[in-house]
């Protein structure tokens, strides 16, 4: 097990923040749509319920404008869950000078509330915030779900099926040449000489599929060199013999895609809601949409940013494309995504970066100039905007924006 050093900046935070929430009348929790923000919210709600002390919990793509128009006049808390703005909140998790997961930082303040965390849903927050289990303070989840019996490394693909064929071609983990077609991944296993079903696979089995995406992703004809290191994350991956999904990374992508696509399900099912069969049915449709608008897309190449342009119905797909082309594809520091046509009157467009690059105040900026929304974090933006808006308008202003 690896840990990083990554600290909080104020150690007593968590104590701080689960003081607050204990004391509070009624908790409403605002959450950013992406995995690890989701995961983190689901982990207070837990420890919330476990107490029985009232709550809500609220996902959008814009937490800060939500609370700052949804709350009553009462006395409950409201607690901004994202790394991105926050202003309209009491308080906000992580707080702004704290690095980690907003996952590892929620499952210190459940701690705090006498609760212990979940760390299945904690591992896979911190798996769909970009950093793998064991690192950025994530440690003590491992070592907890370790010693229970609850993960095993071991070779192959982090996916959330049993049927291996469903999991290459619909993880949003990866950009491979068959990702999004169901029967060109099946022909890869069939290429290979193997079933499509892990329950049939052996160690070396495994290692083959692990070895032969490996390879497709890191060869394929638009993979940049960071594709390499992004890949890891979709290997030897956490097997959860008793969790909701097969591993852990799986779970990790069914939270992010639902937490964009179905909300509410999203919540119930970090709640622990029995949903696996219609979060996967999200899961393949939202995936099969993203990676076919990738496939099809035009790309232009800008200093500092890389625009693609999509044709799509489903504006939820759009940070999953951004996301995957800016880890697999893009050789500049910023992917730009744009609706090439208006969607029920509305252009959007959503952003993506590797490195925290204010990505929210980015999309703030646009969506203000055009009388639109927006929401983000550091490293993705989404933007809404009015159908009149023409996308060439739109890159422009982003482009500014970025400077």
């Amino acid at each position: 097990m690896s840990e990083t050093h990554t600290q909080p900046a104020d150690p007593d935070a968590a104590a701080s923040l689960a003081a607050k929430i204990a004391s509070a009348p009624f908790v409403r929790l605002y959450a950013h749509a992406d995995g690890d923000s989701l995961a983190a919210a689901g982990l207070i709600a837990l420890a919330l319920n476990e107490r029985a002390d009232p709550f809500q919990v609220h996902v959008s793509g814009d937490p800060d404008g939500d609370s700052a128009n949804g709350t009553p006049d009462d006395d409950s808390l409201t607690l901004a869950v994202t790394t991105g703005q926050r202003t309209a909140a009491d308080c906000g998790l992580p707080p702004a000078s704290d690095s980690r997961p907003a996952s590892v930082v929620a499952a210190a303040v459940s701690r705090e509330l006498g609760v212990d965390p979940d760390p299945l849903l904690g591992l896979a927050g911190v798996i769909a915030s970009g950093s793998l289990p064991g690192t950025d303070g994530s440690g003590a989840l491992l070592e907890t779900a370790e010693q229970a019996g609850l993960v095993e490394r071991r070779a192959g693909i982090a996916v959330p099926t049993a049927d291996i064929a469903d999991g290459l071609a619909h993880s949003t983990l990866v950009d491979a040449p068959f990702s999004g077609d169901l029967e060109a991944a099946q022909t890869v296993l069939d290429d290979l000489g193997l079933p499509d079903e892990t329950l049939e696979f052996d160690e070396d089995a495994r290692t083959r599929v692990a070895s032969a995406l490996a390879v497709a992703v890191t060869t394929a004809e638009t993979a940049t060199p960071a594709a390499a290191d992004h890949i890891e994350t979709a290997l030897r991956p956490y097997a959860t013999p008793s969790g909701p999904f097969e591993t852990l990374g799986g779970y990790a992508d069914v939270l992010s895609v639902l937490a964009r696509e179905q909300p509410g399900v999203a919540v119930s099912l970090a709640l622990g809601a029995t949903l696996s069969d219609a979060a996967l049915a999200t899961w393949r449709e939202h995936a099969t949409a993203a990676h076919r608008a990738l496939s099809r897309a035009q790309t232009g190449r800008y200093e500092g940013v890389v625009v693609i342009r999509v044709e799509t119905d489903r504006p939820a797909v759009l940070s999953t494309v951004a996301r995957v082309a800016e880890q697999f594809r893009s050789p500049e520091a910023v992917v730009l995504v744009v609706t090439d046509s208006p969607i029920e009157g509305q252009r959007h467009a959503a952003l993506a970066a590797g490195e925290p690059a204010g990505l929210e105040t980015v999309a703030a900026t646009v969506a203000t100039e055009f009388s639109g929304r927006a929401g983000g974090t550091p490293t993705a933006g989404t933007i809404q905007v009015d159908g009149d808006v023409s996308n060439s308008e739109l890159i422009a202003a982003v482009r500014e924006a970025l400077g």
